[in-house]
């Protein structure tokens, strides 16, 4: 994700030479207007530059996706080897004036051992993993965490060196108390971390709107305590996975028909007045313009009755398809194990018998570009492997799924920019709304604050359940 910035230079030009480029100029100047170029030996060609260009923009991508987490690595190092750094010292350099160790002291050792191995499994769990994505801001609570560790880690190392290194202490208990202390300070700022990163965003605060600019598509999502960069990150997750693939393709068809439109209702008269002319296209562009929407609607039913006509031809085929397949499966039973094909060999032998179909219905649907026929020809072999039926095959085809159903060629994620008018750092609130920009097509978002929610008990009495039948004699009952 890139925050969106603005760049505008100027450059200084003579005012002489505008005055006088401003007097030679005529109605025809961007015909008779000659430019005079210069070579040079250091020539440069314009794919080269964009070549160079995106070779420093892939190698500072990879810097910043794994700062982090060498920054993580660093901190989490000194943590770790503070502590033993601590109770090593003084073993070395004076170890002839210390006091013998106890048992309480031997205990201390075995405490430390332990909250350092714990420390170590929980540095790793929450700060070593890999990082998702590229955010265009640092995280605030990581920086924040970042700094306190290190000032409290200087803080035992200015403690320990002008109390314990320039005194020479001999009380070795102590100096084991103290890097135990340090190892519990340690923890409690390690919790802080899993309160803050972990926990805090739990709870739902606020729903958002996520709306597809191009074809409407939204969908609506609960959120916690986040800021505006974490709450996009989120959000993009929940787009790859619960929104329909985005395709341009269906787009174009009402892009035909809205100029088309628009063409009809053009009125010029160049040469002069004509009345009968003017009245007869204005009323021609009226006859149009009231047969809008039955053109719509014959369009969408015969686009509609195609869809079905492939759909019923493609269910057909991978049927006959799928039972020539059980029929063979039979046969294999009592074939020698020579004769037997793979499933990959039984994916290509009867694809053949499916392929027509299924391409004119990708086609009609336009969406033949988000399936190869490497891809289906395995996700065929990955049915006939699991003992899919049909109907399960033809899943991924009759319907658009979800962005990571397809390949990563249609990802595009590394091609999102978030436009905010605030800080993407602040905290989402109610009424924020921030745009999340791709290449074709963009997702506004909208936050709203979850109502505080009041909820009252009313009582009932069982008593004032019970009835009285009272039946007589003379009744059918």
């Amino acid at each position: 994700i890139k925050s969106s910035e603005s760049l505008q230079t100027t450059k200084p030009v003579s005012q002489h030479l505008v005055r006088r480029g401003a007097d030679s100029l005529d109605d025809n100047w961007g015909e008779t207007t000659t430019a005079v170029t210069g070579t040079s030996e250091l020539s440069i060609s314009q794919e080269e530059v964009v070549g160079l260009g995106k070779e420093i923009q892939d190698r500072t991508q990879g810097f910043r996706r794994y700062l982090p987490l060498a920054v993580g690595s660093c901190v989490g190092l000194l943590v770790l080897a503070t502590p033993l750094v601590f109770l090593l010292l003084p073993a070395v350099m004076w170890s002839d004036r210390l006091q013998t160790c106890g048992a309480a002291c031997e205990g201390l050792f075995l405490s430390i051992s332990f909250k350092l191995l714990i420390l170590l499994v929980a540095v790793w769990a929450l700060f070593l993993r890999p990082g998702r994505a590229c955010l265009p801001r640092v995280c605030v609570y990581r920086a924040f965490l970042t700094t306190l560790t290190l000032l409290l880690t200087m803080s035992y190392w200015l403690f320990y060196g002008v109390r314990i290194l320039d005194a020479e202490d001999e009380d070795y208990h102590g100096i084991v108390q103290f890097a135990v202390s340090l190892v519990d300070s340690q923890l409690f700022v390690h919790y802080l971390a899993v309160v803050l990163l972990e926990l805090r965003h739990l709870q739902p605060c606020y729903s958002v709107c996520v709306i597809r600019s191009t074809d409407g598509e939204t969908r609506h999502y609960n959120i916690g305590q986040l800021s505006i960069q974490k709450a996009a990150l989120s959000i993009l997750e929940y787009y790859y996975r619960d929104f329909p693939l985005h395709n341009p393709s269906l787009l174009s068809a009402s892009k035909h028909r809205a100029a088309k439109h628009l063409a009809g209702l053009k009125v010029y008269n160049v040469d002069g007045y004509n009345g009968n002319q003017s009245r007869a296209m204005v009323t021609a562009a009226a006859k149009r313009k009231d047969s809008a929407h039955n053109e719509l609607y014959y369009e969408e039913a015969d686009y509609e009755r195609r869809v079905r006509k492939r759909r019923a031809r493609l269910v057909v085929a991978v049927e006959e398809a799928f039972t020539h397949v059980r029929r063979m499966k039979k046969e294999d039973e009592r074939a020698t194990p020579s004769d037997i094909m793979d499933v990959r060999e039984a994916a290509l032998a009867i694809f053949p018998s499916m392929a027509r179909a299924l391409q004119k219905y990708l086609r009609t649907t336009r969406r033949q570009h988000c399936h190869s026929m490497e891809s289906i020809q395995k996700h065929l072999a990955f049915c006939l492997v699991n003992n899919m039926s049909p109907k399960a095959f033809l899943e991924a085809y009759l319907a658009p799924g979800p962005t990571l159903q397809y390949g990563p060629e249609r990802w595009m994620a590394d091609q999102w920019t978030l436009v905010s008018e605030a800080s993407v750092t602040s905290g989402i609130k109610d009424g924020t709304e921030f745009l999340l920009r791709c290449l074709d097509f963009n997702l506004a978002v909208t936050v709203k604050g979850i109502p505080y929610i009041r909820l009252t008990e009313e009582y009932i009495d069982p008593k004032s359940h019970k009835f009285l039948l009272l039946l007589q004699s003379e009744t059918s009952v």
